[in-house]
This record gives structure tokens, sequence and C-alpha cells, in this order.
């Protein structure tokens, strides 16, 4: 049986395993937008932002298996749900609350594997007011959020992703799509810079800097996004924005 302290080691040390292989995650980026809500990352040959019901969205970076099974169980949890209730009572809260008590148990338990990933939840609403916003650490603790949220390999870089957005977004205009996927590249791209500055403070990369980082990510990578589309009559609210209308931002 472990003691204590071996159990607080034990934690500790998955961890820092976890934050060791989520460092060069690429982020993600969520934030409400006239005509909804858009995520926005760049991946490789996987994709990163996925569909989880008619209004909700998922997002992650990390182990790929692991994304892959947390997307399948919120996908299961929301179809449930919706059969059991009705379609209307399928919110993104109700997702996350759902898969929080198993992620927080295979990271406690040490002789489980531990999932390891960090998730970001979207649920688009009538209004950017009612949009919603969930993170859903490793460890199976989660942070609600209005108007926008990020994820990253580290907590640092998501600060930088805040600042970023905090500074574009300064005046509390909710932005056109348009001008929200300028936005989104650009705080990818400082969280991107600072993804190696675990623990410690970075200072905040210029413009140019931005684009300089997001222009040598986009050799490897390419942009991909997605929109939660708040008008739209059809039931499914998402789909992926087409290369041509995220061309002009990577410019």
């Amino acid at each position: 049986m472990l003691s204590p302290y071996d159990w607080n080691e034990a934690i500790r040390q998955r961890a820092e395993y976890i934050e060791e292989r989520l460092a060069e995650g690429s982020p993600v980026v969520a934030l409400s937008c006239r005509e909804g809500i858009l995520l926005a990352t760049v991946r490789g040959t996987q994709r990163k932002l996925f569909e989880v019901y008619d209004r909700l969205a998922f997002a992650a970076l990390g182990q790929q298996a692991d994304i892959e099974a947390l997307r399948l169980s919120a996908i299961d949890f929301a179809h449930a749900e919706g059969f059991a209730r009705s379609p209307d009572d399928v919110t993104i809260g109700r997702v996350v609350a759902a898969l929080s008590p198993a992620v927080k148990k295979a990271f406690g338990d040490p002789l489980a594997a531990p999932l390891v990933a960090r998730s970001l939840f979207a649920e688009v609403g009538a209004t950017p007011e009612t949009d919603h916003f969930y993170a859903l650490g490793y460890d199976g603790e989660f942070r609600a959020f209005r108007r926008l949220a990020v994820i990253a390999g580290s907590p640092t870089a998501e600060e930088q992703m805040r600042a970023c957005l905090a500074e574009a977004l300064g005046s509390g205009e909710i932005p056109s799509l348009r001008e929200g996927r300028r936005h989104a590249l650009r705080a990818w791209a400082a969280g991107w810079a600072a993804r190696r500055s675990r623990g410690q403070k970075a200072e905040p990369a210029g413009e140019q800097d931005l684009d300089a980082v997001l222009g040598e990510a986009l050799r490897e990578g390419e942009v991909e996004m997605a929109l939660l589309d708040r008008s739209t009559h059809r039931q499914c609210r998402f789909r992926v924005l087409r290369e041509e209308e995220t061309e002009s931002e990577r410019e």
C-alpha cells in the first residue's frame, strides 16, 4: 500500500510527465464572434477540431489516442443525454461534468495510465453573451469561461494567448468572423512562441515576431478553423471553414 508521501510523489511525477508530453502541443483558440464561435489552431496531419453535438464542439492537444477517447466519450454522453431527456437539455457544462470524474480517476490512480490531453469545449448560444466555454485538464479539473477560451502546452503559453486576445478585444466589442480569424491566429502564435516557457515568465512577442512564428509554423502545418454557426437553420451548427475562408488571414 502506498503511503501518503509515496502517493503525492507519484502524482507529482505523473503531472511532470504529462506536462512534458503536452509542452509541444499546438494551441487552440476559441472565441465568440457575431456569426458564432470560432475555433482555430494549426495542425499537422491529424484533425484537432470536432463536433460533439448540435451546438457543441471539442478540441484538444496531447496524445492522439487519449484525445480520441475523450471525443468519443463526449459524443456518447451527449447523445445518451439527448435521447433520455431532449436535445435542448444537452449542454457543454453537463458533458464536461460527466467526463471530469473519469479523467480525475485515471490521473489519481498510480496503477492506471493517465490521459495525456488538455481539452477545450464550446457551446454556441443565441447571442455571444450566452456562449459557453470550458477547459478540462488532465487532472480532471475544469474551468468555465465567457467570450473566449484557450488551451496550450503550458500555463505560461495560455497566459500569453489570453493577454494577446485581451489586447485585441479590449474595447469589449464582439468581433466579426473575419476579425476573429485574425485575432485567433495572432493568439495561437503567441502561445506557440511561449510554449517552452514552463513555469517561467515569458515576454510578450511583438506583432512582427508573431507573424514570423506563424509563417514558420505554416511551413510544416496548416491552419484549421471551424465555426459553431449562430444563425444557421440547420440542426448541426458545426462546420469546418474552407481553405479560401482562411487564406487571407495567413498573409
